[in-house]
């Protein structure tokens, strides 16, 4: 059986992280996305199961009793996001490799977790003015909670060097091929 790999990609909301898994996710590597568990509510037209395994609050912490989560983080009061034990196996029984979309402190979580098996990344933007401007052309978000995620960010942004690499999006095609070179070599 190959190795359980993962690959841990960590940021600030609007550094385009997820932007950087979807171009990985098309260029041929034996990846699988994880699909994280969720107290928030859906947006738009996410699905349970699809985007995220949608969970009360109640639900969530009886998980969290029953030992499920390989790592779980309150990132909010009642706003939890973690990482099934179940979405880990079920993905690495395929022979795949995991891709994590997670927060900086679940991302190093993971890391010191899985340590050589783990590629941690860091994707980041050159300044907090440019991640407002990103939040707000979301246009997902009210202003108090894009102030949220604004100083966040700036505290998430410390731990950058803790990570096996950080990339700088400020050019898409430019942070897309670098963290390719990256995974490339990894997966070597």
């Amino acid at each position: 059986m190959q190795e359980r790999k993962m690959i841990i990609l960590s940021a600030p909301s609007g550094s385009g992280k997820s932007t950087i898994i979807r171009y990985l996710l098309q260029k041929g590597f034996p990846l699988e996305f994880s699909i994280s568990a969720t107290t928030r509510p859906p947006r738009g037209t996410e699905q349970n199961g699809v985007e995220y395994y949608f969970y009360s609050v109640e639900e969530f912490k009886q998980k969290i009793q029953n030992g499920e989560f390989v790592e779980y983080e309150e990132v909010y009061e009642n706003r939890f996001y973690g990482t099934l034990k179940a979405e880990c196996e079920r993905i690495w029984s395929k022979g795949n490799v995991i891709v994590f979309d997670v927060d900086v402190a679940g991302g190093l979580r993971l890391k010191s977790l899985f340590g050589e098996r783990a590629l941690s990344l860091f994707i980041r933007v050159s300044s907090i003015e440019e991640l407002r401007k990103r939040l707000v052309g979301r246009n997902t978000e009210s202003a108090e909670e894009i102030e949220k995620r604004i100083d966040k960010a700036a505290y998430e942004m410390q731990f950058a060097d803790k990570f096996d690499a950080i990339i700088t999006n400020d050019e898409l095609a430019k942070a897309c091929e670098e963290a390719e070179g990256l995974l490339t070599e990894f997966l070597k």
